[in-house]
Order: C-alpha cells, then structure tokens, then sequence
C-alpha cells in the first residue's frame, strides 16, 4: 500500500529543515495522527516520534512516516502542504476531494 497521505515538496523541505535543525533523532519518524473526534471534530497531529507496535511504517524521500492503525481512516485520503506567507506560516491539511466542483 502507498502513502495514505500527499506529503507536498513544501512539507517534505520543511520537516527536513525542522529534523535537521532540532536535532532530531535518527530513530525518529514523522508522526501523522488525530486528536479529539466527536461533537468538536477532530484535530489533525504532527510531531517526532518512534516506532510503536501498532503504527503502519511508510518511506516518503528516505524520510519515516508513522500513522497509527487506529487513525489511519481518518487519515487516508489526505494532504500535507506547508503554507508561508507575510501573516502566517504552518503545516495544512487538506482533503483534495472537498474541493471537487459540484460536491458543495
């Protein structure tokens, strides 16, 4: 199975910028999860993070993405852009297919 995320060139470059300048460990991944769920809706998640029993493992570039089995459905279909701009900078998610014409 492939990536269930579009990680963007933008977000690839700036994770790489963020592990290379954090000091990242090694045996680190790019965690891609949620939070929350329910009446608030849900809260997408990124961070730094090891390897844990119930993840799925993916390679995008030589760089680690873990999601957990649990998040994954709420995950596949999705894409990770950075955003930089004069007010505002940080990592977007979106679901390409929202923006499809005539779905809205």
């Amino acid at each position: 199975m492939g990536l269930p995320v579009n990680i963007t060139e933008k977000a690839l470059k700036e994770i790489r910028h963020i592990m290379d300048t954090k000091n990242i460990p090694l045996e680190y991944g790019l965690r891609i999860g949620i939070k929350g769920g329910g009446c608030a809706g849900i809260n997408f998640l990124l961070g730094f993070d090891k390897l844990a029993a119930d993840d799925s493992q993916y390679q995008v570039d030589g760089l680690q993405v873990l999601i957990s089995k649990k998040h994954m459905m709420h995950i596949i279909g999705l894409e990770l852009d950075f955003h930089e701009s004069s007010e505002a900078r940080g990592f977007l998610f979106s679901n390409p297919t929202d923006s499809v014409p005539g779905s809205g």
